[in-house]
């Protein structure tokens, strides 16, 4: 069977920092309130003159040097993003020029926190179908530019940055030994639109809007669909949450990634945490994680690794591979 196994991974974080104590300025909030709640403790911020693109070249940059690869031997890009330079052309072309890629092609995924798992999802399936050989896979964002300053339920939460993959085909037996990507499982419901969404956009406002969430609502969906997600995924892939060496989840909120966790059964020594230093990147933030821990030796080759998220739409999956 033809697989797509990891090559590389990158990431890339702005320089500016901000800490809790920045929100506390100007709204009924502390570090504290802030900590105890979501578990976050700082987060960057693109700088003015930083686009989405800026953030996703850079983390490009460093899989491909991770791989030992060049722009050129890359067949496509598909980059995960709900914050874009433009309303038209795709970040991932633009990714495309910056890192000197003349060849293939590229295209932008969208489905909010959720969207790395369904570009890695849709790159797997190039690869499997012969389309491409290699691709380079890519969650960026810019949500700094779409808070609602005045809103302490949602403009603490999130930060900016971007996190890349590079998956490569390769032949294996079809078993669940397999290295690479075993099993993917993406799925949508649109009639919780209201819970998590933007009050903006081309054809509805002319403007980019600012982000919506019921929280509580949100954070009920999150735990029930992705722990459901992660099992469904293992199922297909022949495997168990017993098998499970790490669980990189979508960085949204600790309360959230540890009921998860619970509920599959998972202590927290195997769950990859970063949202304490990054805030919800959204769709960069299972990429980010997936660079910092492997930064840190922590994935072994052989290792059993699910990545599971959830966004906007509603939209959640996960997908499991082996290191």
């Amino acid at each position: 069977m033809r697989r797509s196994v990891v090559r590389g991974t990158g990431h890339y974080l702005p320089e500016r920092v901000v800490e809790n104590d920045f929100f506390a300025q100007t709204l009924d909030t502390s570090d504290e309130w802030i900590r105890s709640r979501t578990g976050i403790e700082r987060r960057h911020f693109a700088a003015e003159d930083q686009r989405t693109s800026d953030l996703a070249i850079a983390a490009a940059r460093a899989a491909l040097d991770d791989a030992g690869m060049e722009a050129d031997q890359i067949d496509a890009i598909v980059l995960a993003t709900s914050t874009p330079d433009f309303t038209f052309p795709s970040v991932a072309t633009m990714v495309q020029a910056g890192l000197g890629m003349t060849r293939g092609f590229a295209f932008d995924v969208q489905a909010v926190c959720a969207g790395f798992v369904f570009a890695l999802a849709n790159a797997d399936g190039l690869i499997r179908s012969g389309q491409a050989d290699r691709v380079l896979v890519i969650g960026a964002e810019t949500f700094s530019r779409i808070m609602d300053w005045t809103d302490r339920g949602t403009c603490v939460l999130f930060g900016d940055g971007a996190g890349a993959m590079i998956l490569e085909a390769a032949e294996d037996s079809g078993t669940s030994d397999d290295r690479g990507v075993l099993a993917t499982d993406l799925n949508s419901d649109g009639r919780y639109k209201d819970l998590l969404h933007v009050d903006g956009g081309v054809s509805s406002t002319g403007t980019s809007g600012v982000l919506r969430m019921q929280g509580n609502l949100v954070f009920r969906h999150a735990v029930e669909k992705l722990a459901d997600t992660a099992h469904r995924a293992l199922d297909k892939a022949g495997l168990s949450a017993g098998d499970v060496d790490w669980l990189v989840p979508h960085q949204a909120n600790l309360r959230i990634i540890s009921a998860t966790a619970q509920k599959m059964q998972l202590p927290m020594e195997k769950v990859v945490l970063t949202v304490a230093d990054h805030g919800n990147t959204s769709a960069a933030s299972i990429p980010l994680a997936l660079s910092v821990a492997d930064r840190q030796g922590k994935f072994q080759e052989r290792d059993v690794v699910v990545t599971e998220g959830i966004g906007g739409g509603l939209s959640w999956g996960s997908v499991v591979l082996r290191w």
